[in-house]
């Protein structure tokens, strides 16, 4: 897809440093506004969470230089941080961009399962918790055989285990494999272990965050009423 307008990156920054607390990292920003742009390409999104798209880092820079200008932000060796003036433009979301804010509550390994669970069955599957040795998975419905998506949620332990768990979902049933982690500094981590020891999966793996799961499913639940009239066939 064509990157984003500069102008459509600079509310989304504004809300997720809101939500952190105010001060990020700029690398981590590249990987939390994926989620803003559902129409980049799996191949795009690998390339951004990899490091490798130099156009998606350009345009998310220019976005902070003018969000700096105009003293929304202020950016210190890769470090941004929100002013006075970007949090209440967030508050009274100037641009008409609307997310829901995200809980700054501890996210639980059982939390995440849970909101997984409630996210597949507004989308229509049938899902269920620690399904043999999945920490959970969705299926067309509850006499399915096939596993249509896995989900591995990782708030501390073995990431090659975790993979190994997805890999074998999609080598018996072609499953969508999700991994869910406790933070966006550990997807570096996951994406080398991809790129060394899983290659066959690298492709497939979706990788998201547990703030990122948290605004799925605050964002799906507040449409859920309406999503059975879109889905239906």
């Amino acid at each position: 897809m064509p990157l984003p307008f500069t102008s459509n990156l600079e509310t989304p920054i504004l809300h997720e440093l809101k939500d952190v607390g105010g001060t990020d990292s700029v690398r981590f920003l590249y990987l939390r506004l994926i989620q803003y742009f559902p129409s980049l390409s799996d191949a795009e999104i690998f390339e951004i969470k990899n490091g490798d798209n130099k156009r998606w880092r350009a345009a998310v820079q220019k976005a902070g230089k003018v969000l700096e200008e105009e003293n929304y932000i202020q950016r210190r060796r890769g470090i941004w941080q929100i002013t006075e003036k970007g949090r209440n433009a967030v508050e009274a979301e100037t641009n008409g961009f609307s997310m829901t804010r995200a809980n700054v509550d501890p996210l639980t390994h059982q939390d995440i399962q849970r909101m997984i669970v409630e996210v597949g069955e507004v989308l229509g599957f049938y899902a269920v918790t620690e399904f043999e040795f999945y920490d959970v998975i969705w299926r067309e419905n509850a006499k399915s055989p096939r596993i249509s998506h896995v989900f591995e949620v990782q708030s501390k332990g073995n990431l090659d285990s975790a993979f190994a768990k997805l890999k074998r979902a999609y080598d018996i049933h072609r499953s969508k494999p999700f991994l869910v982690l406790a933070s966006e500094r550990d997807t570096n981590r996951a994406i080398k272990s991809l790129n060394q020891e899983f290659l066959e999966i690298r492709e497939h793996v979706t990788i998201l965050s547990f703030v990122e799961f948290r605004k799925i499913h605050e964002n799906l639940n507040a449409i859920s009423d309406f999503l059975p009239a879109f889905l239906k066939v």
